[in-house]
């Protein structure tokens, strides 16, 4: 089964991307993190992620909260103590 993400994100203008992805026994969310890292990783500037659409439905928050808890885990693994 399929999903199709869409993102709603500023960066020198307000953009839109959509792809539909396999879901594989994923949550949407999870998936809809992946792209947005995709998308950061292809722009040569900062994005600020406005909205997460998925099957009709918004997950911005629960994209903006995983996206938090993955760079809290990552900033909290590197401590030398």
């Amino acid at each position: 089964m399929n999903i199709t993400i869409e993102i709603h994100y500023k960066a020198d203008s307000n953009i839109m991307q959509r792809a539909s992805f396999p879901l594989k026994g994923r949550k949407p969310e999870y998936i809809a993190l992946q792209f947005w890292k995709d998308i950061k990783k292809e722009l040569p500037y900062n994005a600020v992620l406005e909205q997460v659409i998925s099957a009709g439905e918004d997950i911005t928050e629960k994209v903006k909260e995983l996206e938090k808890q993955q760079l809290l885990k990552i900033m909290n693994d590197d401590l030398p103590f």
